[in-house]
């Protein structure tokens, strides 16, 4: 498909992304670990050369993968994320003090995006109280129990992958792909999806709707997708049993 002034849809990452991509941005990008990557965008950004960045995700990836491609650039200033575990580059910048990392526990984080998406300026919860998270947060005891506030999350862009998406931008996620993407896509000024197939307007059930595209101001139909595994775990078939590799 090809982009007319009136159409949210772009031929490819690279236009989707032009003339919104600035040094300095905040972005939101949705996945965990490398499911439900947004992989074509994330390519176009680190082709971009924009630097700077401070990236609001659960993780970045492995080294190599997915946002790992960022860090490795060093396009990534800060990090707002709840896990590292799985990124050696990650973890090598943070300890060497390269990196800037806000530390998020993964309910809390989820809950700040959907607090920015939703126009909800912070909430108030027990969790992380009286560690190091709560330092330098403003906190109060209700019922005996103490509660930090925590902000809500807002982007300069977002960036999010669906399984199937319309002209309209709207967006269905098909099983663990749908984690942190639907929150991501709310809290964006502007948020980008790629789909890996793109519909006509009204083609989709809109029972079935996980982001309406009031949410959503460009779409690309990615693809090719590599889908690379985080960690392959695998069993011996059982002898004499119908069990399967898993």
């Amino acid at each position: 498909m090809t982009t007319t002034t009136s159409s949210k849809v772009y031929r490819d990452a690279a236009h989707a992304l032009s003339g919104i991509l600035k040094d300095g941005m905040t972005l939101c990008c949705g996945g965990f670990g490398l499911c439900g990557v947004p992989e074509n965008l994330i390519a176009a950004l680190h082709e971009s050369g924009v630097r700077g960045l401070t990236v609001v995700s659960n993780n970045a990836g492995t080294d190599g993968e997915g946002l790992g491609v960022l860090l490795q650039s060093r396009q990534i200033r800060k990090m707002i994320a709840s896990y590292v575990g799985e990124n050696k580059e990650f973890e090598r910048q943070y300890l060497a003090g390269e990196l800037e990392l806000e530390f998020n526990p993964q309910g809390t984080m989820a809950e700040r995006v959907r607090a920015g998406g939703a126009g909800i300026y912070g909430f108030y919860t027990k969790v992380g109280a009286g560690t190091i998270v709560a330092e330098g947060k403003e906190s109060r005891v209700v019922n005996g129990e103490t509660y930090i506030l925590e902000t809500g999350i807002v982007a300069d862009v977002s960036l999010v992958k669906a399984w199937k998406g319309d002209t309209e931008g709207n967006l269905i996620y098909r099983k663990t792909a749908r984690n942190f993407n639907p929150n991501m896509a709310t809290a964006g000024r502007i948020t980008v999806a790629e789909v890996e197939e793109l519909v006509e307007s009204g083609e989709l059930n809109p029972d079935g709707i996980h982001t309406p595209g009031i949410y959503v101001q460009r779409i690309i139909q990615g693809g090719p997708y590599k889908k690379s595994i985080e960690k392959r775990t695998v069993r011996k078939r059982i002898e004499g049993s119908h069990a399967v590799v898993s």
